[in-house]
């Protein structure tokens, strides 16, 4: 019974210890992740992600390391300028373990190693710069510390990414000059807006008052061409009319009586003349031959008595 009962004991230490050697043998390792193994104090190898096996008490994970993008604010610092300003600088810092082994054994502490260079970095870039220069060339100086990190990190097994500055941020005296620089700069701008627009008026009135005298000549121009056409116009009718009139004058004399027409014709404008004369005026002019008056009208009064006869 006692024997039973030893046995029993022993066969649970037993299973109780190959559940514990098979526990510590089995390693189930993340996805992103390596896990070093040492082996009595000595690196062996890295555990990839899933199933591994070890030999329990013998072999150890020393260190467990993310592959993943790891942010890393760097705490604000104080920075001196190429102009001797001092410029809190505040940053972020990106960065990414390559090789686990290196980041085991190539520092103690690779993430207090890559935020110190970034900080002493930092300044080392901020210092070659003037004041305004740091505000323009952000993309500079975050490509500055990624190379002077990423180059001293590789042997710390860890890739560095990127660097963001997150805030610049300058003494106050510094900010309130800067604001009455943008102040008076705006004032500026705006001062010069207004001189353009009242130039660009001006021009546009003197523009506007050119054309407008431009139309206006091509106006009366065209007015005094239209008149002259139309003054041309008219001599060349009142001409057409007058040749056409004597044309028609001469046919008539050709034909019988025309003679004789013209003469009564002519005696009646000789006489309305005078009448017209002795109206407009006191004093009479008087031919000096009153004998061809006489006759002229005579011979009037002998044609128009002629047209009273009959016809035989």
């Amino acid at each position: 019974m006692y024997e039973i009962s030893g046995f029993l004991v022993l066969t649970i230490v037993l299973l109780v210890v190959a559940v514990a050697f098979a526990m510590q043998s089995i390693k189930v390792v993340p996805q992103q992740t390596a896990w070093v193994v040492e082996r009595l104090g000595k690196f062996h190898a890295v555990l990839t992600p899933g199933l591994n096996f070890i030999i329990p008490f013998i072999d150890r994970v020393a260190y467990r390391h993310s592959l993943k993008e790891i942010p890393l604010d760097t705490p604000s610092q104080v920075c001196i300028t190429r102009d001797n300003t001092q410029l809190t600088v505040d940053g972020v810092l990106f960065f990414q373990v390559t090789d686990p082994q290196r980041a085991s054994y190539g520092t103690s502490n690779y993430v207090i190693a890559i935020t110190q260079l970034a900080q002493t970095t930092l300044r080392s870039v901020v210092g070659k710069m003037e004041l305004d220069k740091t505000f323009e060339e952000r993309d500079l100086i975050n490509k500055s510390v990624v190379s002077a990190i990423d180059e001293a990190a590789l042997n710390w097994g860890v890739k560095v990414l990127r660097y963001e500055i997150k805030d610049l941020t300058p003494p106050a005296v510094i900010l309130q000059a800067m604001q009455q620089q943008i102040t008076a700069e705006r004032e500026k701008r705006a001062v010069v807006a207004a001189s353009e627009g009242r130039k660009l008026e001006q021009i546009n009135l003197a523009t506007g008052a050119r054309e407008a005298a431009i139309a206006q000549s091509e106006g009366e121009k065209q007015a005094e061409i239209n008149k002259a056409e139309g003054q041309a116009a008219a001599t060349l009718a009142i001409a057409t009319a007058t040749a056409e009139a004597l044309r028609r004058i001469a046919a008539a004399t050709e034909e019988k009586g025309g003679m004789t027409a013209v003469n009564l014709q002519v005696a009646e404008k000789y006489v309305a003349a005078f009448g017209e004369l002795a109206k407009s005026s006191n004093t009479l002019v008087v031919p000096g031959n009153m004998a061809d008056m006489s006759t002229l009208i005579t011979s009037a009064m002998k044609i128009v008595e002629g047209t009273k006869k009959p016809a035989p």
